[in-house]
């Protein structure tokens, strides 16, 4: 259960929902528009910028010992958007090193949001679970990067 009870609309969730929504409308126009990456953009904005943005809103409510300072949410939601911002103009204008800074920026987004929620708050399992996506996450960042690097040449 989250520490503080009061009402707070978290831009975590609200940012995350909005990127989902976004994924749908680019999925939903994909075809009609014949948009050469758009089952790629569809995807990436709902699965990278969207749940994994939720997610983290919530994790952060329910898992932090105290709520993140609005500093340090401002800059997870700076990072994490800029960082997914890039990578998709990246890759859609064909620009790996863009891609790679914008995944320098998911990293710090990651790490800002990895150090908000650390220590002891909620179940072990959710904990441990929590920290495997992370894992996850990473993995995917890095992969991701590789790509860009190889389809570049």
């Amino acid at each position: 259960m989250p520490r503080d009870m009061s009402f707070r609309p978290d831009p975590l969730r609200l940012l995350g929902a909005a990127w989902v929504v976004a994924g749908g409308l680019v999925a939903a126009v994909t075809g009609p528009l014949r948009l050469d990456h758009g089952s790629w953009l569809a995807a990436y904005a709902v699965l990278v910028a969207g749940v994994t943005q939720y997610v983290f809103g919530v994790v952060q409510g329910v898992l932090a010992v105290r709520r993140p300072s609005s500093r340090v949410v401002v800059a997870e939601l700076v990072a994490w958007n800029a960082g997914a911002v890039g990578v998709i103009g990246g890759t859609l204008a064909r620009l790996p090193l863009i891609v790679d800074v914008s995944g320098l920026l998911l990293g710090l987004g990651l790490g800002l949001i990895i150090h908000a929620v650390r220590g002891t708050g909620g179940p072990a399992w959710a904990r441990w679970t929590y920290r495997i996506l992370l894992v996850v996450i990473l993995v995917s960042i890095l992969v991701g990067l590789v790509l860009a690097q190889l389809r570049a040449g």
